[in-house]
């Protein structure tokens, strides 16, 4: 892991300036694809342009449907729909696996993340795809609206249990509005501020707007899509592929995107961060079904922070015994010494402003002297 993200970091950490101006342009960088299941690949025209490296299929669509149906007729049919959809999706993505290694072309698949259990959707994303060393793995968040989406907290949890499946990490699919949220949050969102970023961003330029936080640059770039592809017009034309294909760009040649694929490493980041623990799961809980889910844990501070903090901590208790300027310089020999001066410099302050000490008597001790009353001629 430690290799993949030097490797990762040396990438995207340092991304040149044309990187984030068409860089699709650069006929030395390389492109891949991502698609869904309704759209139609013509494979031996894709492969035909040499640009394109990788494939990156959708695979699972939320939390799986149930696979016994039961209720009314109407629900038993849309539970049977649903899984057929669901079972015919599958078979898809496994075709087109086969095809896109038989041509040379790295594979990845992606999830599309829904409101839910986030724990239980990890598991369907690698149920559903059964990723091999080299299949990159991506979390799709399409926005950041929980009522839409799966929250970027639950995000967080599927990351992890995706990292506890397989031992790697997923790359982060989101457009910039939802980028920039996590990157000025990187230490709400510690795992997700850290994944390389799959950049969804269909302007020509994009300097002045990319997040940073702990993001440099882009794994990938998707540049274009239905959103400015059309019939007159695109970015950049796959061949193969219908108008509406999606087509990313990474900032280094193929060589280079090869040799990082599948990523799976978080940006520079101490394996602490992945400390969590199971939450407690009541029996009655386990027999409904639910899952158990799991908590983060703080990082543990760091030997430099340790020393700033102890450091702090001495020069306060430090300076809570020090004696004041006046005291030491009378040099004073034990506590008896520093007791006795400091009751007679508080003495001295309450006689020269004129307030005696509480209960005592300041005309009957001496400590201040009667004030003699003023006569005038009218009393002689």
């Amino acid at each position: 892991m430690t290799t993949l993200a030097a490797g990762l970091a040396a990438v995207t950490g340092v991304a040149a300036a044309s990187d984030f101006s068409e860089p699709w342009k650069k006929e030395d960088r390389a492109l891949v694809i991502d698609a869904y299941e309704y759209n139609p690949i013509n494979w031996n025209a894709l492969a035909s342009d040499k640009r394109i490296v990788g494939f990156i299929n959708k695979a699972s669509d939320g939390i799986p449907p149930p696979y016994s149906c039961n209720g009314t007729e109407t629900e038993q049919r849309l539970c049977k729909a649903l899984w057929k959809r669901h079972a015919v999706t599958r078979e898809l993505f496994q075709t087109r696996k086969v095809v896109a290694k038989a041509l040379g072309l790295e594979w990845g698949a992606y999830h599309l993340a829904r409101p839910g259990n986030p724990v239980e959707q990890a598991d369907n994303f690698v149920d559903f795809v059964e990723p091999g060393p080299d299949d990159l793995l991506a979390l799709d968040i399409e926005d950041n609206d929980p009522e839409k989406w799966m929250s970027l907290e639950d995000a967080e949890e599927f990351v992890r249990q995706v990292h506890r499946r397989v031992g790697r990490f997923p790359i982060l699919y989101t457009n910039e509005v939802t980028a920039s949220h996590i990157a000025a949050n990187r230490y709400r969102y510690r795992l997700l501020s850290r994944l390389p970023l799959w950049y969804a961003r269909y302007k020509p330029e994009v300097g002045a707007s990319f997040p940073k936080g702990h993001w440099s640059g882009y794994a990938l770039w998707q540049f274009a899509a239905q959103a400015n592809c059309g019939r007159l017009s695109c970015p950049y034309r796959a061949a193969g592929t219908p108008n509406d294909i999606d087509i990313n760009v990474a900032p280094m040649n193929a060589a280079e995107l090869r040799s990082q694929w599948p990523f799976g490493a978080l940006i520079d980041v101490p394996v602490d961060y992945l400390a969590s623990v199971p939450v407690p799961l009541s029996r009655e809980a386990g027999m409904r079904g639910e899952r158990v889910t799991y908590a983060a844990v703080a990082a543990p501070p760091t030997l430099d922070e340790l020393g700033a903090a102890l450091k702090a901590r001495w020069v306060a208790l430090r300076n809570a015994f020090r004696r004041p300027p006046l005291l030491v310089a009378k040099q004073m020999r034990g506590i008896a010494g520093y007791v006795a001066a400091v009751r007679q410099k508080t003495q001295a302050v309450l006689v020269s402003q004129g307030t005696p000490p509480p209960g005592i008597d300041p005309v009957a001790t001496g400590s201040i002297k009667p004030v003699r009353a003023t006569t005038t001629l009218a009393d002689r």
